[in-house]
Parts: structure tokens; sequence; C-alpha cells
């Protein structure tokens, strides 16, 4: 008798859903040309199904479409993710989401030997998710950033460092303060670094940013917007590529800031940052997306000009 992961899934139908949200693609795809997906909710429905299926370990599931979760992140069945259903089920294993492993998904039924078997993997709660997710990407990732702009080249450039982290870990040394010149808490420094090097791509020199002078440090950000400076002003309407500037605390010292990377529903926005975590917030070593909503910070949307 075969153990359940040498066959296909046991099928069923399809559970109703309100339609593919999108396709997910890994911070890894870049490698093909795939813009790496913004956080959402059907990326948890998702690890949930997966999860039910006896590929991803149970847990308190986040909404990052992760590398280790498209890919796995070990040889045992229970870590080896999207990748390890596509497998199964004789699908190309890239761990991209598209609409034939969305199908799957939906028509896996858990096979005996799990628990919960004969039920649907994607159970009602990732259907709710992945009906939130339709409502808002309606079949595709939010559009990114116009082509030919420096603001747009920057955030491209910013989305493809989702991943890295300090070396060593909580030392604050990374390529981009080696650049700068400076080590310290660095996300000003990534902004920086991203603007400077979009800007001699496409040969559009940034007037706001200058290697290891400007800027390295939030406030000084966030000041100068205010007061019109270096090409920067602050804006309630902010553009992909634009910044965004954090104050947790509430007490008018700005402490983080990232790139501005689409608004996702009323309030809520994606960003790409550079040294945060869930940890920790603005310290936290690693360049990644995040979700961020208005009220739950001081929060200010910082306007480049372009050149």
């Amino acid at each position: 008798m075969t153990d359940w992961w040498q066959h296909g899934y046991p099928g069923g139908p399809m559970v109703k859903v309100a339609g593919f949200p999108r396709p997910l693609y890994p911070p890894d795809a870049t490698l093909h040309g795939k813009r790496p997906s913004i956080d959402g909710p059907d990326v948890e429905a998702y690890k949930r199904t997966v999860s039910r299926a006896g590929r991803w370990r149970w847990q308190n599931f986040d909404d990052t479409y992760s590398n280790g979760f498209a890919h796995g992140k070990g040889g045992m069945v229970a870590d080896s993710g999207v990748a390890g259903v596509q497998r199964q089920q004789k699908i190309d294993d890239t761990g991209w989401i598209g609409k034939t492993t969305f199908n799957t998904l939906r028509s896996i039924v858990i096979p005996d030997g799990l628990p919960h078997a004969g039920e649907p993997a994607m159970d009602d709660t990732a259907v709710q998710l992945v009906n939130e997710a339709f409502a808002l990407y309606e079949g595709h990732e939010p559009a990114p950033p116009s082509k030919g702009t420096l603001r747009g080249a920057a955030l491209e450039r910013a989305v493809t460092q989702l991943g890295v982290t300090e070396h060593p870990a909580n030392s604050n040394e990374t390529i981009y303060t080696d650049w700068y010149g400076m080590v310290g808490p660095w996300c000003a420094m990534f902004a920086t670094w991203c603007y400077e090097l979009a800007g001699a791509e496409i040969g559009k020199d940034s007037p706001t940013f200058m290697r290891g002078q400007r800027y390295a440090y939030v406030p000084y950000i966030v000041a100068d917007a205010r007061d019109g400076l270096h090409g920067l002003t602050t804006t309630d309407d902010p553009r992909p590529g634009d910044l965004v500037c954090f104050d947790w605390a509430w007490d008018t010292v700005y402490d983080h800031v990232g790139f501005f990377d689409g608004w996702l529903q009323t309030g809520l926005f994606a960003t790409v940052e550079g040294n945060t975590s869930y940890a920790d917030q603005s310290n936290g070593g690693q360049v990644m997306r995040r979700e961020r909503s208005l009220g739950t910070q001081g929060t200010v949307f910082v306007r480049v000009a372009e050149p």
C-alpha cells in the first residue's frame, strides 16, 4: 500500500469561489522576468489549503508569497509547499500559482492519513480569503509604476532586492551601507541606493538623492519635504515609487521609510521597505514587502520630483 503522497490527490468538484484573484510569483521569479506578487489574502488562503493537503506545516499563516512556500524549504513532505502539490499532481513545479494550480487547489480532497480526510483542502475560511482577494485584484496584480519615470525605476530596483538581509545578522552591514559609506539603520540608505542606481541606469539623475550625503536619516526626508527642498514635497496622492515615512510612536520623530507600491483598499497600501521585519518594523534587517494601514502610525507620503 502506497502512502498518500506517492500518488495523485483524490479529487472532487471545485469549491465555489468568486473568481481567480491573480497569478502569484515569489521573489525569485524576477530571474525569469516576473514581478513578485504583493502580499494578499489569497496567499493566506493557499497556505491554509496546502497545509490541509499535507504539504505545509499548520501555523499562524502570514500573507507573503515567499520563496520557501512556493518551492518548499526542506526535504520533508510537510515542507514542500506549492511545488510539492504541483509535483504530486504532475503539474510543472515552478511554485508559481496560475489558473491550473488554482483550480487544482480548489479540487483537492484531503487523502486518508491526514486530518480532515475526505474534506476539500480549500476550507470555508480559505474560500472567504480567496473571495476577498478577488474583490481586490479582479484577476491581476495591481499595475506596476509607469515605465520611464525615475520613481518607477527606483521601485522596480527595490523589488529586485526582496529577501536581501544584513550580513552578518544584526550588524546593519549591507551592500547599501557599504555603497553609502555609513554603517547604521539603513532604510533611508536603501531608498537612496535604489534611486541613485536606477537613475544611472535610465540616464535620469535625481535632484533629491546624493551618495554619502542625502539621505541616511528619515527625519531629514520629512523635514525637507515639508520645506520643499531638494525636489521633495509631501502629498496625499502618492504614486508608486514615492516614499512613505512612518512615525510608530506618534511622537513626530519619523522612524522609518519605504517605497509606496499602491493602494490595496481604502486606507490599506503596499510597500517595499529596507531594514524591516515582522519582529522589528524599522530595524529588522531585511528587504520586504509590507502592508501598511493609515492611522496605525503617523504616516507622511513624500513625492520625489522627476529630473
